[in-house]
């Protein structure tokens, strides 16, 4: 489903379907930020997002908000956990009407870093998702650092950086753009509904493309993954401090 004539078919779908359903439920509410550090990128490279992550409907939202606001070919990679994803039929539903099937590579290791884990298929999984990150004209790989949706009622929080996308990073060097998303909810019926009952704003951030040079021009090893993580979760925090600005203006 991610390969070929078919990768096109679902890409299709998102742009048309996917994309048209999100935005028919939130244009009321949706705010966008930082457009510009897009449109600077080149569509000849992958494009790596690195967002935080508090709901469900993260990266779906922010995939809209690129098919209706660039104008070049795009192909779209949400690495998962693969035991819910792909080892039962919900999950295979859910990628399939929401993802479109781009809900992939898939891992199945379990604990905080599987990225990082060298066994099997997530060994073939992560070899897979650096060749999308190293090369492939208008990929777009969304990731979320933090490794797990940050549960807190904070939306200016976040969970510590896992190393895996640092690895990623060092090993496929692709074009990173920091994100920061707050305003979406779990509740998919209310957060639809508020589209037109006053719900609040959601904000999505993009920032300006990541100088990773001096990192990965350091040695390959844990430390430096984790270092590179870190980083890409500072500028995100950046993004929220802009945004809790905003919003506290907005307010007054």
């Amino acid at each position: 489903m991610n390969q070929g004539n078919w990768k096109r078919f679902w890409t299709w779908c998102q742009k048309v379907f996917g994309a048209g359903w999100i935005h028919f439920a939130t244009y009321n509410l949706m705010r966008v930020y930082g457009l510009e550090n897009v449109h600077a990128l080149s569509p000849e490279r992958p494009i790596l997002l690195v967002a935080n992550h508090r709901s469900f409907f993260d990266m779906y939202t922010v995939s809209t908000v690129l098919f209706r606001n660039t104008k070049w070919r795009k192909q779209l990679f949400f690495p998962v956990r693969g035991r819910f994803f792909y080892q039962g039929p919900l999950g295979l539903f859910v990628n399939m009407v929401m993802g479109w099937w781009s809900m992939y590579p898939p891992f199945f290791a379990s604990g905080e870093r599987p990225l990082l884990e060298k066994r099997g298929f997530d060994k073939y999984s992560f070899a897979l998702l650096t060749s999308l990150c190293h090369e492939g004209a208008g990929n777009v790989i969304g990731f979320h650092p933090e490794g797990t949706r940050n549960k807190s009622s904070d939306p200016y929080s976040f969970l510590p950086a896992q190393p895996g996308v640092g690895k990623l990073i060092k090993d496929a060097a692709p074009q990173v753009i920091p994100v920061f998303i707050a305003g979406l909810g779990n509740d998919l019926p209310k957060q639809v509904l508020g589209n037109w009952t006053g719900g609040g704003k959601i904000r999505i951030h993009f920032g300006p493309q990541l100088d990773l040079t001096d990192y990965l021009s350091r040695k390959d090893q844990a430390r430096t993954y984790l270092e590179i993580s870190k980083f890409a979760m500072s500028k995100i925090a950046e993004l929220g401090e802009q945004d809790r600005r905003l919003n506290s203006s907005d307010k007054h």
